[in-house]
């Protein structure tokens, strides 16, 4: 007798469904919510300050100790969609822009960023690290249909009116929340620390130097809000004096562990393991070779995200219209990027992470060599309409781009979940892809000024090299995966 249930029980069919519900929300809040403000006239500044708004997705790391803590991952999965969908529903009833939008886009954001945690860790305990690849590659396609589901949504607000959007927004949420109870059980792994929060803070002041791992977090999380915020004034001594005190610290608890013996320090440092809010970090960081492995996380993908933010300014001196730009870069270029997902994640299953890390992201940086071509032919900014050959060239360059982008990201991100602990999956992949986050928005940051200073061509040749100081970590990467497979279970 065949079984009538046999989609269910599908891993690849949850990993579809699962990031079909993470994506969707994403696509709400850089679609929908923007188009609407500004139908009501409400000025640009407020509209970009809510971007910063966007911050719960970087900084989830902070509570994501809590999702392992109380787990059975697709309650928090159900229980956040469904709030979700009662903040749109409130978008809904209230159209009107107001103070209380603020803290509804907010509650919003910090939503959908724990449903995220849930979603990776869930997805992490499922999966055999010889299936990471495609489940990635997979992740990364429905991670984007579900974005494009929203942009389907914000087109029944010209047919039917921002009422019906809202709710259409809510429905899919409450659908997605409740299909999900349907998915496989966790697995049954103790994650509760028998360390409470206090006595781990008590620790952590006996031990100066471990609480210097704790202080460059918080600053990395003031940097990140810096960045959106501008809480500092340019010049301000408050960087400096910051990461002075920090020095200080580190100094103050490498003098004092001098004074521990070999027996003390480990018996110090796995109790540090055991806390139920930094015990993930410190498991992270007491391993072998970490330091090496979280510059390669911060460095792997700086020749994309680097050259990413200025493709689009690069179509628009290039002389193409809007219309080409959507149809060429963006909707063309998604269905080659969720197609090069799905064939990197093939590929990664097939010769392992570690060589589809190296292989793919070499394909991924040589793409950057079509734009830099593209470049020097189309000539950006000297005011000529683009003929047909110049179509070709960078619509070549385009798809290229797109699908070897889509490629890379399987094997990098089946790499982060390969060396996370199962244990501790909500807080250590939350942190290792916030650590990738920043990375992400400092290379950002900083293309502006490099293609401003630079021309376009010099500087998508200048991306291509930077793809390449990631290579000289790959042994540390390599003992990184072989020490997960053999002692995190």
């Amino acid at each position: 007798m065949t079984d009538p249930k046999p989609l269910l029980k599908s891993k690849f069919f949850w990993v579809g469904i699962l990031y079909f519900a993470e994506g969707f929300p994403l696509g709400v809040f850089y679609d929908v919510f923007p188009v609407h403000f500004r139908q009501q006239g409400v000025d640009l500044w407020k509209i970009g300050f809510m971007s910063l708004l966007g911050l719960s997705w970087t900084i989830k790391f902070i509570w994501a100790p809590a999702v392992d803590y109380y787990r059975y991952h697709r309650r928090w999965i159900f229980a956040m969609d469904v709030l979700m969908g009662v903040v749109l529903l409130l978008f809904g009833i209230w159209l009107e822009f107001g103070p209380w939008v603020w803290v509804a886009i907010g509650l919003f954001t910090l939503l959908s960023a724990t449903s995220d945690i849930a979603i990776d860790a869930y997805t992490i305990e499922m999966f055999d690290k010889d299936e990471l690849g495609m489940a990635n590659g997979l992740r990364n396609g429905f991670y984007r249909v579900g974005m494009l589901a929203a942009g389907f949504i914000l087109v029944l607000s010209d047919w039917l009116g921002w009422t019906a959007t809202y709710i259409g927004g809510a429905l899919i949420l409450f659908s997605c929340g409740a299909f999900i109870l349907l998915a496989p059980a966790e697995q049954n792994i103790v994650t509760r620390s028998s360390v409470s929060a206090g006595d781990e803070w008590r620790r952590l002041i006996r031990h100066p130097q471990s609480l210097t791992g704790v202080y460059l977090v918080l600053l990395m999380l003031l940097g990140l809000v810096d960045s959106r915020m501008k809480i500092f004034e340019a010049g301000s001594l408050a960087w400096p004096l910051l990461i002075g005190a920090g020095v200080l610290i580190f100094w103050v608890g490498r003098t004092a562990s001098a004074n521990r013996n070999d027996e003390d320090r480990q018996q110090f440092h796995a109790a540090l393991r055991q806390g139920p809010m930094f015990g993930a970090m410190f498991e992270l960081l007491q391993r072998p070779h970490i330091i090496p492995v979280v510059i390669f996380i911060l460095i792997y993908k700086l020749a994309d995200t680097s050259m990413g933010f200025m493709v689009k300014p690069f179509w628009v001196d290039s002389g193409f219209s809007a219309s080409e730009i959507g149809l060429v870069s963006v909707n063309i270029g998604l269905g080659l990027s969720i197609a090069g997902g799905i064939a990197g994640g093939w590929y990664t299953d097939r010769v392992g992470i570690f060589k589809a890390v190296w292989v793919l992201g070499l394909l991924q940086a040589m793409s950057n060599l079509g734009y830099a071509f593209a470049a020097v032919s189309l000539e950006p900014g000297a005011g000529l309409a683009p003929d047909a050959a110049d179509r070709v060239v960078l619509y070549g360059a385009s798809v290229v781009e797109s699908f070897t982008g889509g490629l890379g990201s399987a094997a990098f991100l089946a790499f982060l979940m390969a060396i996370v602990n199962k244990q501790r999956s909500a807080s250590e992949y939350a942190l290792l892809s916030s650590i990738f986050a920043f990375s992400r928005s400092v290379a950002g940051w900083a293309s502006g000024f490099g293609a401003e200073a630079m021309g376009y061509a010099p500087y998508f040749l200048l991306t291509f090299f930077l793809a390449f100081p990631a290579y000289a970590l790959l042994p540390w990467v390599r003992k990184m995966l072989e020490f997960s497979r053999l002692e995190i279970k």
